[in-house]
């Protein structure tokens, strides 16, 4: 049974029969506690060894001074916004050290949403004191020891706790059932029976508790199942006070420092228990522990010994108990310690941010750079089908098959030399012509020049849409993207001949108009000679595509006849400017169908939702803009 004296330690009852002070509190409100200790007013004093139990910290004179409201909503702002920038990142490629970059941003997440946020909204909460451990250390029968009722599960069977049980004082009990910490439990009243299923928080009020104060007894953290790590983590993360116990059989496993070093690493306050300590080698062991906590980083926890001793209904015996009590409620009672721990925890959750949250980004960036990398291997595969197409155009390789047949018929049979109008005389009258040209030949050309430039264009676009899958098939995160829903990404897009077909009518009729134009003829020639506009637009396609240049001569047959007839009747300057033109006026056309071809890439890699450069600077910003914040 509790004596009359610890129960009123429990209850938290202050000199003068009043109850335990619940002064406005808030994160910022430390502050005026550490101003009074560095201005000299803390009469309390560490002893020669720097013992910090024996430190005592007086109670500030103006405690009750509010925080900056305008700070404090900027804060909660930027804190916010800092969780949505998280929460929007997607690490969806599987490239080295991707999953430690997802837990990460799960556990920053996580922190922001059970812990950090719900702080700033609940600043008058009580501390939060969160029992972590490995299975069958005794964590909940510490708690039913120090709140002096049997209120967690124990026994032989493991784990015991299957719920995270929450014990506090009544009048805050309503507050942990609906308030804003861990807002993706479910809550439940207590009592609690002996096994509870579930991601359920268990809420007991306990007047024996004082309102300073909430013990919370999480599953063990090497559990046989899976989901009791993830509450375990999940809750260290979310207290105030992380106290860690551990025994004398088991304080060297490496689970429990892993869980150490994440808990300094992710800011939070920590005492450590080590218990079932057998008697006789016990300072040996001790001493080990202490040993191995330095060379952790985790010295400076506080550290609590309890002995092998006997269990009476569910409890230890009570003096076995009686520092860690001692250190709990003069934390709970006194409000500026109670304010430190909260502030330190805090602050050490933030300051955390600033490693964990540039780490986060330079995930993103190389996720970033992967996808960089894929749509480099797109813009490479059509780059290299659009030079394709302009050797093609160049080498005279299109004037062949149907071209060449209509291209002879057409110059073979005079139907060229009769486009040209011949004047006659000195009187400007223009005479005859011999005989009448075949206006079904000049078409039947234009169709098949149009149908092998089509044909050229739509061979070079396949072959880009098969470099590319080679491109992206050779690089495991491309591979990863075509594993998944990537349709459409095979071969050309079904609508890619009609728009080949399109550019290329459109391009013809764009050289047409150049003839009409800028096809300025030599005044020589001029008083001579005029010609069809089609039909010599004709000639100049002809002399593009099918010889290379149309102003470089190629000797033999009718394949000089283009060169030839166009310099003479423009010139080689005239003729070298249209040429220009419409060169540089087909490759445009053909590289914004080749763009509208890769765009399909650019979609599968958005539909991955793979993140940008931009994801990763607001990560960035947003740590700064905290910084700036705090």
């Amino acid at each position: 049974m509790t004596s009359p004296a610890d129960q009123s330690a429990v209850h938290g009852d202050r000199p003068g029969g009043g109850p335990a002070e619940s002064a406005p509190e808030t994160v910022d409100a430390a502050a005026a506690a550490a101003e009074a200790d560095s201005a000299g007013r803390s009469t309390g004093r560490s002893d020669e060894h720097g013992d910090p139990a024996e430190e005592t910290v007086a109670e500030p004179v103006e405690y009750t001074v509010a925080p900056d409201p305008a700070r404090e909503v900027d804060l909660a702002r930027v804190l916010t916004e800092l969780r949505d920038h998280v929460d929007q990142v997607r690490l969806v490629l599987e490239v080295p050290g991707v999953e430690e970059a997802r837990a990460a941003q799960a556990e920053i997440r996580r922190q922001l949403d059970d812990y950090v946020l719900p702080r700033i909204r609940g600043k008058s909460a009580p501390m939060l004191v969160v029992l972590g451990g490995s299975t069958g250390a005794g964590k909940s029968t510490l708690v039913n020891t120090l709140v002096g009722a049997r209120v967690s599960a124990t026994g032989v069977l493991r784990p015991t706790t299957s719920s995270p049980i929450l014990v506090c004082h009544p009048d805050h009990a309503d507050w942990f059932l609906k308030g804003p910490l861990l807002p993706d439990m479910g809550r439940v009243p207590g009592p609690a029976p002996d096994a509870i299923a579930g991601d359920q928080l268990v809420v007991i009020g306990s007047d024996r508790l004082p309102e300073g104060l909430a013990l919370l007894d999480s599953p063990d953290f090497d559990s046989v199942f899976e989901d009791h790590f993830e509450f375990a983590t999940k809750l260290m993360a979310a207290s105030d006070l992380w106290l860690c116990v551990t025994t004398a059989a088991r304080y060297a496993d490496a689970q429990v420092w892993q869980m150490l070093q994440r808990a300094k690493e992710q800011g939070a306050t920590i005492g450590v228990v080590l218990s079932r300590v057998p008697q006789g080698a016990g300072a040996e062991v001790v001493d080990h522990f202490a040993e191995m906590l330095d060379e952790h980083g985790v010295g400076d926890a506080r550290r609590f010994t309890i002995p092998e001793t006997r269990i009476e209904n569910s409890r230890l015996p009570e003096e076995t108990v009686e520092e860690i009590r001692a250190w709990l409620l003069e934390l709970a009672e006194s409000p500026a310690r109670r304010t430190k721990v909260i502030r330190d925890t805090f602050g050490g959750v933030l300051d955390s941010f600033r490693v964990r949250v540039p780490e986060l980004a330079k995930h993103v960036e190389a996720q970033a750079e992967v996808r960089t990398v894929l749509r480099e291997e797109v813009e490479a595969a059509y780059a290299a089908a659009l030079a394709e197409l302009d050797e093609a155009t160049r080498n005279g390789s299109l004037l062949r098959g149907e071209v060449l047949a209509r291209w002879q018929d057409f110059a073979g049979t005079g139907d060229l030399l009769r486009a040209l109008r011949v004047q006659r005389g000195r009187s400007g009258h223009r005479g005859g012509r011999k005989g009448r040209r075949n206006p079904a030949r000049l078409r039947a050309l234009k169709a098949a020049l149009r149908s092998g430039l089509e044909s050229l264009i739509m061979s070079a676009a396949e072959h880009a849409a098969e470099d590319v899958l080679n491109r992206w098939r050779a690089h495991p995160a491309g591979g990863q993207i075509l594993a998944g829903p990537a349709d459409g990404l095979s071969g050309v897009s079904p609508e890619l001949p009609r728009r080949v077909g399109r550019a290329v009518s459109s391009w013809q009729d764009h050289v047409l108009e150049l003839v009409r134009t800028e096809g300025v003829t030599k005044r020589t020639v001029a008083k001579l000679v005029t010609f069809d506009e089609e039909a010599l637009s004709i000639v100049l396609m002809i002399g593009l595509l099918g010889y290379g240049t149309a102003d470089v001569s190629v000797e033999g047959g009718t394949s000089a006849v283009p060169q030839r007839l166009l310099k003479a009747l423009f010139g080689a300057e005239s003729l070298r400017g249209m040429s220009a033109k419409a060169r540089a006026d087909l490759r445009s056309r053909i590289g914004m169908l080749f763009d509208e071809e890769a765009i399909r890439y650019g979609q599968a890699l958005d539909a991955a939702e793979i993140p940008d450069e931009t994801a990763a600077v607001r990560l960035y910003q947003a740590t700064h803009k905290l910084e700036v914040a705090r």
